[in-house]
């Protein structure tokens, strides 16, 4: 089993995020430490629940206590069990974690299930290992994260990172037995093309490779592989184990039938996905919000397309970044002041480009083109101040025109030269997530970097501690959301 990096250009990035079946019914979300009626409980329930807890490895639940002293027969040792019950039933069922309280934003659609009357359910039929069991994603790929958690902790989840640093720096041109596997995880993280790679040498190509990311990373670009270097490529087991473990929290996070037409935005790997009645039929890069101005996990449809969109700079753009630069720089951006507010007008050099996919929520996040196209081309692409850039936004505008029988309005919109509003017959759901697990060809889960350093706050609320986390440090973004 290979659980290393995967370049995000693959579709099989949103597979996880895919739509998948739970027996329970909708309601509004159960908090497991509500008093309730105990259920009746048997020793077979009893034995059925201590089983399935002992079993929670398979869900990446293993560092979390979970109280199993209650025995049936008793008012109070059925009052223990229930509650116990309902407390590992909610962990399957929306996550161990609440994502509103880890993130100062999270607004995606979640898991609603009434967990009480399910379990007086499957205690009454005596079913209460499937009942739990049912309650977790049921998607394939979620099965094969659980399948690689277990893997690596049956191998012990050992600190030793799988490429030895042997203290001393690998220089270009020298030659080492781990530069085979250096290479491969160049490749697999998208800094090195699959054809460079081969050999024990340390080759011109790789050495490129090498500084591109160290630039990412705020190292100094000389092509050195330090003990820096090596770590941004390498991860231990027990790195590896929690970031899947990680990842198959934020899948319980999410509602197990999301619609069928819908954006999926994978902020991690800053790629998009489309899809249409429940098929992938598109996926792109976008460039999404640096460190410091990451873009939030938002659950917010598009409901109309904007062509030849001017930009109101927002108040905090404008003094930080525009202040001061005289009205030669304002005629040169095609920018005016209006009501108080510096306003730029239609046109190329419009930092919203040429199209912009309005959506609703109150953080004024959304899709937009931009003239900043070579950021594209970069590996690492949070580089925004927050709202997501679409890659050949114009082509994308053009497929959900035609998909929701528009076109005609979007291409008289464009025709204006003016700011026009398309507005789509229906809404198109967005979410804006965040995946370091993916997969490769072969529907093996891979990690990738963690841009936001956002996988420390969920791992530890699973108990499962931090890692030393290399955040990407590009350079400053431009002055376009």
């Amino acid at each position: 089993m290979r659980v290393g990096f995967i370049g995000s250009s693959l579709l099989a990035l949103s597979l996880a995020l895919s739509a998948c079946n739970v027996n329970t019914a909708p309601s509004n979300q159960t908090d497991a430490g509500d008093t309730a009626q105990p259920a009746a409980w048997s020793q077979s329930t009893a034995n059925q629940l201590r089983d399935a807890l002992n079993k929670r490895a398979a869900h990446g639940l293993d560092k979390m206590p979970f109280d199993v002293s209650g025995e049936p027969g008793s008012a109070d040792g059925d009052a223990a069990l229930t509650k116990t019950a309902l407390a590992y039933a909610a962990a399957l069922a929306h996550g161990a974690t609440d994502p509103t309280k880890l993130y100062d934003v999270y607004t995606v659609p979640r898991p609603n299930a009434d967990l009480r009357p399910g379990l007086a359910q499957a205690l009454q039929q005596g079913k209460l290992g499937e009942w739990l069991e049912s309650l977790a994603p049921q998607d394939a790929n979620y099965g094969k994260l659980s399948q690689a958690y277990l893997a690596l902790r049956k191998q012990g989840e050992g600190a030793t990172p799988a490429i030895p640093d042997k203290g001393e720096p690998l220089k270009p041109g020298s030659t080492d037995a781990r530069i085979p596997m250096i290479a491969s995880q160049l490749v697999a993280a998208d800094y090195l093309d699959r054809g460079a790679a081969g050999g024990n040498a340390y080759s011109p190509a790789m050495v490129a490779a090498v500084k591109r990311m160290q630039a990412d990373y705020g190292i100094k670009p000389d092509g050195v592989i330090g003990s820096d270097a090596l770590a941004i490529l390498n991860l231990s087991d027990a790195d590896r184990a929690r970031a899947i473990a990680v990842n198959m929290e934020r899948l319980r996070w999410l509602e197990r039938t999301p619609p069928g037409t819908r954006i999926d935005v994978n902020l991690a790997a800053a790629r998009l996905s489309y899809w249409r009645d429940g098929k992938i039929v598109d996926s792109r890069k976008v460039v999404v919000g640096e460190p410091d101005r990451e873009t939030p996990q938002l659950g917010s449809p598009i409901f109309r397309l904007v062509a030849n969109p001017t930009w109101t700079v927002p108040r905090s753009i404008q003094e930080k970044e525009i202040a001061g630069k005289g009205s030669d720089y304002l005629r040169r951006n095609n920018m005016a002041w209006e009501d108080g507010w510096i306003v730029q007008q239609p046109g190329p050099k419009n930092s919203l480009g040429l199209v912009k996919f309005d959506m609703q929520n109150e953080h004024a996040i959304y899709l937009h083109d931009t003239p900043a196209k070579p950021l594209f081309q970069e590996v690492q692409r949070q580089r925004s101040h927050g709202c997501v850039r679409v890659e050949d936004a114009l082509g994308f505008a053009e497929m959900l025109a035609k998909d929701e029988g528009v076109t005609d309005e979007w291409h008289k919109a464009r025709g204006t030269g003016k700011e026009t509003f398309v507005k789509l017959p229906r809404q198109i759901p967005v979410r804006m997530l965040y995946q370091t697990v993916l997969f490769d060809d072969a529907g093996q889960p891979v990690i990738r970097n963690d841009p936001y350093g956002w996988n420390d706050r969920v791992a530890q609320a699973l108990g499962l501690g931090t890692t030393t986390n290399y955040r990407v440090k590009p350079e400053g973004a431009d002055v376009g959301p």
